[in-house]
Parts: structure tokens; sequence; C-alpha cells
């Protein structure tokens, strides 16, 4: 209840759509699992991922198509009707409601899990408030037994352990992630690129690149962390993407939990690896060209999933064996470049904005610096600190202490010393600056 409250503030309106369509996917797959012929479960299990796609659709990309077809074709004047766009505000969470969603009836449909005996613990696993807006994406055969019975994960030391991992992401968003965007970051993407000479939009892009990545990983620590506090056992979903020595390990770092969600429920199912070569690197390219598409209808977004798409089929080809005879430092600064330059598309609106971007970051004619403000400049470096310390031993200690689930009391002690400085610092700056939204709220 806690949690449809708290959705239902921001979302007055669609949170009955929600609410109804979670009632009905409940009674579709209890229905669905009791049916004898393969046949019948298959039209249940068509009838609810209609639904959901539809409602996805409908929310997400019904005026990106229809502003696309009547430029195509131009409908309005060749028919005298009108196909205009429609007022549709995109409501919070659609796509990690829509994925969710689609997993319960896959994994009931497949044998994998047996269905949710109670609505509430259903509704439990769809709105819990962590994770529904932005992430990890749950499969619910990872959640379902906590559902029920979350014994194992209910300690004291577990809560504690929680409590840290929230604060770290707490401070992440706060203390770094909205710092790059208030003192100079954020304003480069909005300016004229003609306006920016290489350096500015070099600096600009990498520090989006940080930016995106302690905004986004903020949201995650700060769900497990939460998670952790009332019992439940998240997965991860970020592991220092920075260090992929390919942008093949980019992605099994990077938002892990869509990563799965795609091989599971789109990669495997279009058939994988089997086939041959061509079938097999055009599912790898469908299902990171429907990944742009499902962060955003857009075409920048398009592009930018399509690219990594080409990236990966690349590495499959070639380019994996060509790193290998390369140190791992430059292995990563070549993926961390590829990674980079592709979030141009991630970040602009439109392609013309796009293309004046790279030209301003490899053809730029303007010497004009745009002036970035010196608290810039801490919250970047210790970004860069963070973003790659666990290239070094001593990082993978300093991150398995604060990360991991011991239960040593020095260990409590001085966590919680820590947490509660980064916790109180965290909301003093967000009581001063003002509230930042999460860049993955626009998904």
């Amino acid at each position: 209840m806690a949690s449809i409250l708290l959705y239902a503030w921001s979302e007055p309106k669609f949170v009955f759509i929600l609410l109804a369509t979670t009632t009905l996917d409940f009674l579709l797959v209890k229905i669905m699992h009791q049916q004898k012929e393969k046949k019948s479960k298959l039209f249940f299990l068509v009838l609810s991922i209609t639904i959901n796609v539809g409602l996805l659709f409908y929310y997400k990309y019904y005026n990106f198509f229809i502003d696309n077809i009547n430029t195509l074709f131009n409908i309005n004047t060749l028919f005298n009707i009108d196909f205009s766009p429609l007022n549709i505000i995109l409501p919070l969470g659609i796509s990690f409601y829509t994925f969710e969603t689609i997993t319960y009836v896959v994994d009931v449909y497949r044998g994998e899990n047996e269905p949710q005996k109670k609505l509430s613990n259903y509704m439990l696993y769809i709105f819990l408030f962590p994770k529904m807006i932005a992430g990890p994406i749950i499969r619910y055969q990872e959640i379902g037994g906590q559902l029920d019975n979350r014994s194992q994960f209910d300690t004291i030391d577990y809560k504690l352990n929680g409590f840290y991992r929230f604060s770290i992401g707490l401070a992440k968003k706060v203390l770094i992630a909205n710092q790059l965007y208030i003192y100079g970051i954020g304003k480069l993407f909005y300016v004229n690129p003609e306006s920016l000479n290489a350096t500015s939009a070099w600096l600009g892009l990498i520090g989006f690149t940080i930016q995106i990545y302690f905004d986004f990983s903020a949201y995650s620590d700060m769900a497990i962390g939460l998670g952790k506090i009332m019992g439940f056992n998240f997965p991860e979903n970020f592991d220092s993407p920075f260090l992929a020595k390919s942008v093949t390990e980019f992605w099994k770092r990077w938002h892990i939990t869509l990563g799965s969600w795609i091989k599971n429920y789109l990669y495997i199912p279009l058939g994988g690896n089997k086939g041959n070569g061509i079938k097999a690197h055009f599912n790898l390219w469908l299902v990171f060209f429907i990944s742009g598409l499902w962060h955003k209808a857009s075409w920048p977004l398009i592009l930018w999933g399509s690219f990594h798409g080409i990236l990966i089929i690349i590495d499959r080809l070639f380019l994996l064996k060509l790193l290998e005879k390369l140190p791992d430092i430059a292995k990563i600064i070549t993926t961390f470049f590829f990674i980079t330059i592709s979030l141009v598309l991630f970040r602009v609106e439109d392609l013309g904005h796009a293309i004046g971007y790279y030209k301003a970051l490899f053809f730029s004619n303007s010497v004009r610096t745009i002036e970035i403000r010196t608290e810039l400049w801490i919250p970047l470096l210790i970004a860069i600190l963070f973003s790659f310390i666990n290239y070094f031993k001593v990082g993978k200690k300093i991150q398995n202490y604060f990360y991991g689930n011991q239960t040593d009391i020095t260990r409590h002690i001085i966590l919680t010393s820590i947490s509660i400085i980064l916790f109180t610092l965290s909301l003093s700056f967000n009581t001063r600056e003002g509230l930042t939204q999460f860049i993955y709220f626009r998904f």
C-alpha cells in the first residue's frame, strides 16, 4: 500500500491503470497455468504480453510513430484527416514495469515458477518502490520466494549493510552526479555546438559519461540498499563498467539486469547464436536496436542502440582478437572511447544536435571556451578516481569492504560513522541546491 501511495503521488491518474492491468495480469497468468493444452497456454501468454506491450506502445511510442508516418506520407494533407500526435505524458517507470510483468508471465509459462497465490504479493513485486521507477529490472524468479519469506535476510547486519549501500548511493547522486551537472557539464549539451571548441566538447562528453554512471548506479545502490533494509536481496546492476576491456564486456558490467533481460527474453527466443553467422549477428544487432528504442522513442537513441549492436558484432568478427595483443590499460581506454562517443546520441534530443556535437569534438574551428566553474573539478576528479579505482587491488578491497555483507563489529562502527557523514552531507547539499531528477526517469 505504501508503494502504491508513493507512486500515486507522482502519477495520480496512471496509478489506476497500472492497478487494473496488474490485477488483470495476475488473473490471466493464473488461468494460463491451469490450462492443459499448450495452445491454450500460449493464447493467454500472448494476450498478457499484448496488453502490456500495447500499454507501453501507446504511452511511449504512439506519438513517435505518428510523427514519422505523417512526415513520410503526409497523411493529414493527402487524406484530409486529423492524424496528429496526442497530448500523452510518459508515466514514470512504464518501461521497467512492462519488462517485469513480461518476466512473470513468461517464467510461469516456461514452468520456471509457480504463479503467485496472493494478489497482494504480486502487487508487491510490481510496485515495490525502491526498484519500480528505474530498476534494477528484477526477474520474478529472482524475488518470488522472498515475497513469502524474507527471514534469511531479516537481520540487523543485513539492514545495516543496506543503510551503508543507500548512503553511498545517495552521496554518488547528490555529491557527485548533481555537482557535475550543476557546475558546468549540464550546460555544455544545451549550448549551440558550433560555439564549442574541441576541449569544451570533450570535457562535456567525458563529464556526462561520468555523470550518467554515478547518477544511474546511485539509483541502483539506493534501491539495493533500501531492499536490504526491508529484507529483500536485489541483483547487482553495475560492476565497474569503465574497466571493461571491450564493448562486449562493458555490457556485462553496465545495467546488468537489462542485459540479462534482453538475453533471456529476446536474444535466446530469437535463436541466439544458433544458425548461420549472419542470422546470429542480425539477432545481436536487433536486440540492441530494441534496447535503444526501449530507452526512448527517438532516432538518436535508436542509433545509439544500433551502434552498440554493430560494435559487438565487430568484437565477435575480429576486434576482440586484435585487442588481445594490447595491454589492459590500452583495451580499457579504447573501450571507454567508443562508449563515450556513443553517449552523444544518448544525450541529445535530435540528430541535428548530434551531428553538430560530433563536429565540435573532431572538427571544431571555434576558439571560444565555455566557462566552467571551478567547483566542478573536485567532484569530477573524485568521480574519475572512483570510476577506475577497481583497476587496482586496493580498490577491489575497498569496494568489498563497503559493499559486502560482513558482520564484523569494527566494520559496522566504521561504516556507520562514514554513512552518517555521507547521509548528512547529501541532505545538506540537496536542501541547498534543490532536487535534480535522475537521468533514467526520462525513460
